[in-house]
C-alpha cells in the first residue's frame, strides 16, 4: 500500500500544473506565514489580555490569581494580580501587533509562559479530570501555551540583527 501512494505521489509531483500550484501556495505562505504567525499571536494576546483588565471576564481569572497567589505566598492581592497580568499581556499583544520592540515583546513572552504551567504542579485536581490523562478545560487551556511558546520561538528564529529590529522577512 504504501508504495502504491509512494508511486502515485510521484506521478502527481511530476504534473506541471502540481508543480506551478504548491510552487506558487508555498511562495505565497512563505511570504505572509511569519506576519500571519505574528498578528494572530498578538491578537491572542490582547484579547486574553484585555479580558483580565475586567474582573469576571477571564475563563482563566480564577486560576491565574490563585496561581500567583500561591507563588506569591499572599503578598500580592488578587485586585493587582488581574490588571496588572492583564496589562502584560496586552502589551505583548500590541508589540507583537506592530511588530516593535520584538526582542522586549518576546521576553515578556517568555517571562510569563513558565508561570502559565505552574497550575498542573500547584492545582492538578482543578486542571485534571484524571491525572495526568485527561484535562479540565482549564488543563487544556494551559496546554495551549505549548503553541503560544513554540510560536515564539519561530518569531524570535527570524528577528532582525538590530536590537530594535522587528521579524525579518525569509530568503
Amino acid at each position: 500500500m504504501k508504495e502504491k501512494i509512494e508511486e502515485v505521489s510521484a506521478r502527481i509531483e511530476q504534473k506541471s500544473w502540481y508543480q506551478r500550484v504548491d510552487g506558487a501556495v508555498r511562495g505565497w505562505m512563505r511570504a505572509n506565514g511569519l506576519i500571519a504567525l505574528r498578528v494572530s499571536l498578538g491578537i491572542i494576546f490582547l484579547w486574553f489580555g484585555a479580558l483580565k483588565l475586567f474582573p469576571g471576564l477571564s475563563a482563566a481569572e480564577e486560576l491565574a490569581l490563585d496561581t500567583i497567589t500561591a507563588m506569591t505566598f499572599g503578598a500580592v492581592p488578587a485586585h493587582v494580580i488581574g490588571p496588572v497580568l492583564g496589562a502584560w499581556e496586552v502589551l505583548i499583544g500590541v508589540g507583537l501587533l506592530t511588530g516593535w520592540l520584538m526582542r522586549i515583546v518576546l521576553l515578556l513572552l517568555f517571562l510569563q509562559m513558565p508561570g502559565t504551567f505552574l497550575p498542573l504542579f500547584l492545582f492538578p485536581d482543578r486542571v485534571f479530570e484524571i491525572i495526568p490523562w485527561v484535562p479540565t478545560i482549564e488543563g487544556q487551556y494551559i496546554f495551549k501555551n505549548l503553541i503560544l511558546i513554540s510560536a515564539g520561538i519561530v518569531l524570535g528564529g527570524f528577528l532582525q540583527k538590530k536590537p530594535h529590529g522587528g521579524v525579518r522577512t525569509p530568503t
